[in-house]
């Protein structure tokens, strides 16, 4: 059983003293697109160095330090670790308000990718980072939940009530692990998550806190938007619940061969003086930063292509976990 969260986790805007980032490795993950995806995470890594953060980029072995390290700026710092899936996110430490570092179970994103060191991986950043961990005993992923900082944090049914992942809990049980793990009290529920979101959902490619008590959360941009029933369901509950709703602009259709990708704007990563959206080359992509950009004042926004990461199941935001400053 854990140790009680004494206030909720921190807010991703608040300020961080760096940024772990996972560089992708694994072929089988990224087939055709593996040197595109790296070069597209490097972008990412560089971008936010270079805004004045510290960047530690997790790299799985020498050779892949080596590309690494000739895709990224000086700035950067490349660090060596055991990893499966590059989407530390999911697997890295979340760190609580106190300073200790909560790692609850893992499985693979219910059962579906199961790789060598993706249940390890954050505990190992967080002894790394000096932290004390806790565990805890359920499972849960990073990208499952996004918090307002005030104890306010949206989920969506399609993950965290997934039997895939804790059967034996019910959705008052999942509320009172929040509130014990990470100090929420608070728990918007919205429905599903992207269509073909290989997470079963994950909240982070669907809505995300800009503020306290305001979520942006995609708009359709047409009548072939594959999501935009689940755009208006998330948006109806958010309203419900007494959130405010930023509108942000949907991607659209976005596809690789005869498969509609996840894509999502809402996957930005916000750091401490910069906001990175993820861009996947469509004629939304322009009005997806500004929309953002105006989100986030006192930061730079900027949009980088993200279409190669995404062919692998994720983003920018996906990628990266923050170390806040406590």
């Amino acid at each position: 059983m854990t140790d009680r969260a004494t206030a909720p986790m921190p807010a991703e805007w608040a300020p961080q003293d760096w940024l772990w980032i996972g560089f992708p490795h694994d072929a089988d993950e990224w087939p055709d697109y593996l040197p595109l995806a790296q070069e597209q995470i490097a972008a990412f890594a560089n971008a936010v160095a270079e805004s004045g953060q510290v960047v530690r980029l997790l790299v799985r072995d020498a050779a892949n330090e080596a590309r690494a390290r000739s895709l990224v700026s000086g700035a950067v710092t490349v660090e060596r670790g055991v990893f499966g899936d590059v989407w530390l996110r999911d697997t890295g430490p979340l760190v609580r308000a106190d300073g200790t570092a909560l790692r609850c179970r893992f499985n693979g994103w219910g059962g579906k990718y199961l790789m060598d060191g993706d249940q390890t991986i954050g505990a190992e950043l967080a002894r790394d980072a000096g932290l004390t961990v806790v565990e805890s005993d359920w499972i849960l992923e990073g990208g499952a939940i996004d918090g307002d900082g005030t104890g306010l944090v949206a989920t969506t049914e399609q993950c965290l009530l997934n039997p895939n992942r804790n059967p034996a809990l019910s959705r008052e049980d999942i509320e009172a692990r929040l509130e014990r793990d990470l100090g929420f009290d608070r728990v918007l529920w919205l429905g599903d998550g992207l269509i073909n979101d290989h997470t079963d959902g994950h909240v982070d490619n669907l809505a995300r806190f800009v503020g306290p008590g305001r979520l942006a959360l995609p708009r359709a941009t047409g009548p072939g938007d594959p999501n935009a029933a689940i755009y208006a369901d998330a948006k109806a509950r958010a309203e419900a619940f007494g959130v405010a709703v930023e509108d942000i602009p949907s991607p659209g259709l976005v596809t690789r061969g005869d498969f509609v990708e996840p894509a999502s704007y809402a996957n930005f990563a916000i750091t401490t003086h910069l906001v990175v959206v993820p861009t996947f080359d469509t004629v939304h992509d322009a009005d997806g930063v500004a929309a953002i950009a105006a989100l986030f004042p006192d930061r730079a926004t900027i949009g980088l292509p993200a279409d190669a990461v995404l062919a692998g199941g994720g983003g920018f935001h996906c990628a990266s976990q923050q170390m806040p400053r406590l």
